[in-house]
């Protein structure tokens, strides 16, 4: 039996099945073993699924009708049992101290609630060098409050609450916004603990959609604010 707390990792996919094998073997590939893999198949139309299915214990897969990656985070968090949560998305990567890193930082703070690190973004292996060049993306190391690159306590996160799932863009922005004004005790780690992968399916969407996921969270705060009695 493993003498680390239990970890259960959320992985959306939707048409991802060219990198979800890597996204899921760079978990399985951890320091510290997870007890459940849950791969929530976003309704797609590809052989995501199949991947998913291939690894066997401790993956499993979850399907169900497209309702975007909010939607689908909010079903693998119901289907867990860790005491712990992570997150990754099916075309990313994580670092393989990612997880022993972040629960020696809850080792060393009891009242820790949530953990980031930093992200090292990198192009996929098949993009062309004129695509490269489209990605006005920057490549240096860089902190990520993303899902990715958290670990936090399952029922911090309840406490929360789920991710908004009407947001197709911009879900955990808004989460996030919430988890800080709650507040709840995070820490950011220097280490690099998820690389972020620019592919075909992202080119020219990254910038978009950071934009529209900032301007709504930053409106949802401020109506949350106004609201609050003075």
């Amino acid at each position: 039996m493993s003498s680390h707390p239990s970890i259960s990792v959320v992985i959306p996919v939707y048409n991802g099945e060219r990198h979800l094998g890597e996204a899921i073997a760079s978990v399985l590939a951890q320091a510290v073993p997870v007890c459940e893999v849950i791969v929530i198949d976003d309704g797609s139309t590809d052989g995501s699924a199949a991947v998913a299915e291939h690894f066997g214990a401790p993956v499993r897969c979850h399907r169900q009708a497209n309702a975007g990656a909010g939607a689908a985070r909010n079903s693998g968090v119901a289907l867990a049992g860790g005491e712990f949560l992570a997150f990754l998305d099916a075309d990313d990567l994580w670092t393989p101290d990612k997880l022993r890193r972040q629960l020696a930082a809850f080792a060393d703070d009891p009242e820790l609630e949530m953990v980031f690190g930093h992200v090292l973004q990198f192009y996929s292996p098949e993009l062309t060098e004129d695509e490269r060049q489209r990605l006005r993306i920057p490549l240096a190391v860089m902190p990520a409050y993303h899902p990715g690159a958290m670990l936090i306590r399952r029922e911090t996160f309840l406490r929360v609450g789920f991710c908004k799932p009407e947001l197709r863009i911009g879900d955990f922005v808004d989460w996030h916004a919430r988890a800080v004004e709650l507040p709840l005790k995070s820490r950011l780690l220097p280490d690099i603990v998820m690389k972020r992968r620019l592919h075909r399916t992202n080119l020219g969407l990254m910038a978009r959609d950071q934009r529209a996921g900032y301007i709504h969270a930053l409106k949802a705060a401020l109506d949350r604010r106004r609201a609050k009695p003075s």
